[in-house]
């Protein structure tokens, strides 16, 4: 392993909020970013419990928002409340299959890809686990940059049921189901905003001070 610069070893915070970086005093617990106002941290407090609670409350979400009619969708006069898979499928039979598609996938996919690569950082940071750290940051840049898509079926959804007033020939309404998983996706965007990535180079900062120090112990064992 090859060590790396660190900022905050050398005194300096990023704000993440503008990505200002900024020099601070020793001992200083929080400061106001002098660009943006954002409050900064050398790290986000409590952030990997933060995460975890976050994460099982979207797991438990994930529950109504599975089994609860998410939408209705008449369709030539006739149509019973559909859960998301439901709602998918009689979107697929009822010949809308590419939103029954992104129904699925912002849906279903989506989530549950967001949430285990939340419980892999997680895991990452809470047990030191020997993941390469840029590995690691991949998965955290791919839970980010897909969570901005969580939403798209609700505005499908939303685009379905103001076709009805415009005549379509589908009706579409929201059930109890869609405010469940808006909720998830609202959760698991928290829970990302709540994961500090820096945490990551912390693990592998440590584990090369720890292989360090195993070294010399051995050369000095070995050498005298």
């Amino acid at each position: 392993m090859k060590r790396l610069a660190r900022g905050l070893a050398e005194g300096f915070w990023t704000c993440l909020g503008c990505r200002q970086l900024v020099s601070v005093a020793p001992g200083t617990r929080s400061c106001l970013c002098p660009r943006c106002g954002a409050r900064m941290h050398g790290r986000v407090e409590a952030s990997l419990m933060l995460t975890w609670a976050l994460i099982i409350t979207s797991a438990l979400l994930l529950i109504p928002a599975n089994i609860l009619p998410v939408m209705t969708v008449i369709y030539l006069g006739s149509g019973d409340p559909s859960t998301i898979i439901g709602g998918a499928l009689e979107l697929y039979h009822s010949g809308l299959w590419g939103i029954a598609l992104i129904v699925f996938v912002a849906s279903i996919a989506v989530p549950v890809m967001k949430l285990v690569g939340l419980v892999m950082l997680c895991l990452i940071v809470q047990l030191r686990l020997d993941v390469p750290p840029r590995q690691a940051m991949r998965i955290y840049r791919v839970v980010n940059a897909i969570g901005r898509w969580s939403l798209l079926d609700l505005f499908m959804i939303s685009i379905l049921v103001a076709l009805v007033d415009m005549g379509a020939i589908a009706e579409v309404e929201a059930g109890p189901g869609s405010t469940a998983f808006a909720t998830v996706v609202l959760v698991t965007m928290l829970a990302v905003r709540a994961f500090d990535p820096r945490l990551i180079w912390d693990v592998y900062e440590s584990r090369f001070t720890a292989a360090t120090a195993e070294t010399d112990k051995n050369h000095h064992r070995e050498y005298g």
